[in-house]
């Protein structure tokens, strides 16, 4: 059967506007469409392709598992699901880990299980959620609603109540609205869709002795800078800060759908049999792709790796904006980075992200007002000056276009 970009309008749910071209195949950075043009991948699937594309040893893996088992249901559990959660709880703070599809299902389940630590150890006026403006955590409507971005919650009916926002980085305003009826906060411990906000240091560290000091849960959502993204294993290795829980997904797979909340031995215990659950979560296949994504990333070698490029990254792009001064500034870091526009193409990301495809460059956008790269966290140098290069040439045809 032959399908086009058209075919995406005939028979797809319009939520989604993707791009004319159609991708065919992917090999490391580089991705060809349907006409066998190249490009350069610099959006690494939203942060997901940790590996880039078709990486040989995910490959093997996932032939290897398809050839055993793919589902069993959590009815029974399987050696990759435990040879990961071991991983997992050996290279971070955590002791006990939930499997799930994706990171919006992670945090659901970090959400209910903070509910529920809070009900059955302080009793049922503990219950509020405290989350941060621009921060976004999924799409279930739990999940949004936390998730401190209005038009993606809106217009959907009565939303999920004792959820409360302050602004990011505001630690007066933070500390004006917890209390000791808070039973959770939740927070990117790097803002990625909100615009690759960054903490800053005092803000963070404030936060938890908030949260120690009134009993409450301190939820960090790594779906997007965990597992190398930020070229620490999780970014919060980074901060000097440890949560209670941590989520994460993107990454963890490589490109295979898998997310895990990750938290104690202690909060665990309140999520018994029965009150939570997922039918695909943990799965074999999902598992053995997840664990060795996870065993090539968490190597210093390919984490010192990732802050090597993010410099040749920061370099360029200042190269680049002395030429054609188009940004502010250059956000985050790792692998995760936002080109912040200024005064003169405020709110034109869009521009940028079209032109940039125009010029066979994949990327990102991050609201209205920054351009974001998050490509594979072993991405050649070669490829990262190709696609600056290319990034180059559409900033060149915005600023000509005025």
């Amino acid at each position: 059967m032959q399908v086009t970009r058209e075919t995406f309008d005939q028979v797809m749910v319009p939520n989604y506007s993707p791009a004319k071209m159609v991708p065919v195949r992917g090999l490391g950075s580089r991705v060809w469409d349907q006409a066998g043009n190249e490009f350069i991948d610099f959006a690494g699937g939203i942060a997901v392709n940790a590996l880039g594309h078709c990486h040989p040893e995910l490959v093997a893996a996932l032939t290897e598992q398809g050839q055993k088992l793919w589902h069993l249901s959590n009815v029974f559990t399987n050696e990759p699901a435990l040879r990961l959660a071991k991983k997992l709880t050996d290279h971070t703070f955590a002791e006990r880990v939930y499997f799930a599809n994706s990171g919006a299902e992670a945090n659901e389940a970090a959400l209910k299980l903070a509910r529920r630590y809070a009900l059955e150890k302080f009793g049922e006026q503990k219950q509020k959620i405290i989350a941060f403006t621009q921060g976004f955590h999924g799409r279930t409507f739990f999940t949004v609603t936390v998730g401190g971005q209005p038009a993606y919650s809106d217009g959907f009916g009565p939303k999920p109540g004792a959820v409360e926002h302050c602004d990011y980085n505001d630690l007066a305003a933070f500390e004006s609205l917890i209390s000791d009826d808070t039973c959770a906060v939740m927070m990117e411990p790097l803002q990625g869709e909100g615009g690759i906000i960054s903490p800053d240091p005092a803000f963070v560290k404030g936060v938890r002795e908030l949260c120690n000091k009134h009993n409450a849960l301190l939820i960090f959502d790594e779906v997007q800078s965990g597992v190398g993204r930020t070229g620490h294993l999780y970014a919060y290795m980074g901060l000097e800060v440890v949560p209670d829980i941590l989520t994460t997904a993107k990454s963890l797979g490589g490109g295979f759908p898998i997310g895990a909340m990750l938290t104690t031995t202690e909060i665990a215990q309140h999520l018994k049999p029965g009150t939570h659950g997922s039918t695909y979560g943990g799965n074999p296949l999902a598992c053995a792709v997840a664990e060795r994504t996870f065993d090539i990333v968490n190597d210093p070698a390919v984490l010192a790796g990732v802050k090597q490029k993010e410099q040749l990254f920061r370099d360029t792009l200042a190269t680049i904006n002395n030429k054609h001064h188009v940004f502010s500034e250059i956000r985050g870091k790792g692998m995760l980075l936002g080109c912040a526009l200024n005064e003169d193409f405020s709110g034109q990301s869009r521009l940028f992200l079209d032109a940039s495809t125009q010029q066979q460059l994949m990327c990102l956008v991050a609201g209205a007002n920054v351009v974001r790269f998050a490509p594979s966290l072993v991405i050649p140098d070669e490829d990262i000056a190709e696609g600056l290069t290319r990034f180059e040439r559409a900033v060149a045809s915005v600023v000509a276009a005025r």
